[in-house]
C-alpha cells in the first residue's frame, strides 16, 4: 500500500516537473519558430501531457525503492528516539514549515519551476529547523524546565513578597533545634520556607526501626510544631518537588535558586555545595561559633580532662558550650580538674577546636 502510494506521488510530482519543464523549453524555443506558430499551439497540451507522463514513470519506478528504504529508516529512528527528543523534533519541524508557510507569497509567482520551489522549500526549511531543534534540545529543555518552575515559585515569591526574605531549612537544622530558639529571638527575618520533601524525609526518620533515628525525627517534627504555633514568624509550607533529582541537598540548592532565596543548614557539606553553586547560607555552626567567647593563644582556663586524644599522649576537655580542648601531654590527667594554657584555636565551620597544654608542664619550663 504504501509503495503503490509512493510510486502514485512520484508520478503526479514527475509528470508537474516535466510539464514544467517541457513549456519552459517550450517558451525559450518558440522564437526560432515563427511559421510554425499555429502547430505549435496545437500540440503543446499533448506534448505536455506525454513529457510529464515520461518523466512522472520514471520518477515512480525510479524513486519508490530508495524512498520505502528511506522513510524504513526514518520510522526505526524514531521509534528508538527518546520523547522528549520525538517533541523537540517536531517542535523544529513546525517551525520550519511555518517559516516556508510565510514565505509562500514570495516564490509561488516565479515562472519555470517555481510552482515546485513551495514543496522543496518546505522540505528544505522543515528539515532544517527538526535538525536545529535536536541539536539544541538540552538548552531548549532547560530553558522549558527553567520556565516552569518560574510559573510553579512566582506565586510563592508573590505570597512572600520578595525574593530575599525567603530562609529555606534543610532536615539537620530542623533536626538540630536551635533554628527555634534563634527565630525566638528575632535574629531570622522573613518567610521560613518548609519544603514538602523535607518533611517527607523527617517523616521517613521519624518511623525508622532505629531508636536513635527516631527519636531525632521526632525532635524535628515538635520544632517544626513549635515554629509554627508558639512563634511569631511566618512559615510557608512548599509543595513542589524535583522528581528527576533523588537528593535532598540537591532538591534544596535548586529551590534556593529558584526563590533566590537563602539555605539555613548546619551541615558542613551542604554548605560547601551551596557555596559552590553561587547559593547564599546561614549556617547555624557558624552563627554558634561567633557568638562563643573569643578564647585567645595565651590565656588560661580551667577544664576537665575526660578521656583520651588520637595523638600519643593527648587529653581531651571540653567548654560549657561544648568546644573541644585538646591538652597536649594532658593523658596522665584524664579525671582531674587542671588549669591549661591556650596555645591556638582552630576555626571551621565543623566548630572550633583549641590546643592546650598544662600550666604545670609550663611552670616546669
Amino acid at each position: 500500500m504504501v509503495r503503490k502510494l509512493i510510486q502514485l506521488m512520484g508520478l503526479l510530482f514527475g509528470g508537474m516537473a516535466g510539464s514544467e519543464l517541457y513549456s519552459e523549453m517550450n517558451g525559450t524555443a518558440a522564437w526560432a519558430s515563427q511559421t510554425s506558430n499555429l502547430l505549435q499551439q496545437s500540440g503543446t497540451y499533448y506534448m505536455n501531457v506525454a513529457f510529464g507522463a515520461v518523466l512522472g514513470l520514471i520518477a515512480a519506478s525510479l524513486l519508490s525503492a530508495p524512498v520505502m528504504k528511506f522513510m524504513q529508516r526514518g520510522v526505526d529512528k524514531t521509534v528508538e528516539m527518546p520523547l522528549r527528543q520525538l517533541f523537540i523534533g517536531a517542535g523544529g519541524l513546525m517551525a520550519g514549515l511555518l517559516l516556508a508557510a510565510l514565505l509562500y507569497p514570495a516564490v509561488a509567482n516565479l515562472g519555470g519551476l517555481g510552482g515546485l520551489l513551495p514543496a522543496a522549500m518546505a522540505f528544505v526549511l522543515g528539515y532544517i529547523g527538526m535538525c536545529i531543534g535536536l541539536a539544541k534540545q538540552d538548552e531548549i529543555a532547560d530553558g522549558f524546565a527553567a520556565w516552569m518552575e518560574k510559573q510553579r515559585v512566582v506565586p510563592i515569591v508573590e505570597e512572600a513578597g520578595g525574593y530575599e526574605e525567603h530562609k529555606i531549612l534543610d532536615t539537620s537544622v530542623i533536626i538540630d533545634g536551635r533554628i527555634a530558639d534563634i527565630c525566638k529571638t528575632g535574629f531570622i527575618e522573613g518567610t521560613l520556607v518548609i519544603p514538602e520533601f523535607v518533611l517527607e524525609e523527617l517523616q521517613h526518620i521519624a518511623d525508622s526501626s532505629d531508636l536513635l533515628k527516631r527519636n531525632r525525627g521526632r525532635r524535628g517534627l515538635d520544632i517544626l510544631n513549635k515554629i509554627q504555633k508558639e512563634l511569631d514568624v511566618k512559615v510557608l509550607i512548599y509543595e513542589g518537588d524535583y522528581e528527576e533529582i533523588s537528593e535532598v541537598d540537591s532538591k534544596l540548592v535548586k529551590l534556593a535558586k529558584a526563590l533566590h532565596g537563602k539555605v539555613v543548614t548546619n551541615d558542613f557539606n551542604l554548605n560547601k555545595v551551596c557555596e559552590l553553586q553561587g547559593v547564599s547560607v546561614l549556617n547555624i555552626n557558624d552563627l554558634a561559633n561567633a557568638v562563643k567567647p573569643v578564647v585567645l593563644p595565651g590565656e588560661e582556663i580551667v577544664v576537665q580532662v575526660i578521656k583520651d586524644g588520637k595523638e600519643h599522649g593527648q587529653g581531651v576537655a571540653y567548654l560549657d558550650d561544648g568546644t573541644m580542648i585538646v591538652v597536649e601531654g594532658g593523658r596522665e590527667y584524664i579525671g582531674t580538674t587542671m588549669e591549661v594554657l591556650v596555645t591556638s584555636v582552630l576555626q571551621t565551620s565543623a566548630g572550633r577546636m583549641i590546643f592546650a597544654k598544662p600550666k604545670l608542664l609550663e611552670k616546669a619550663l
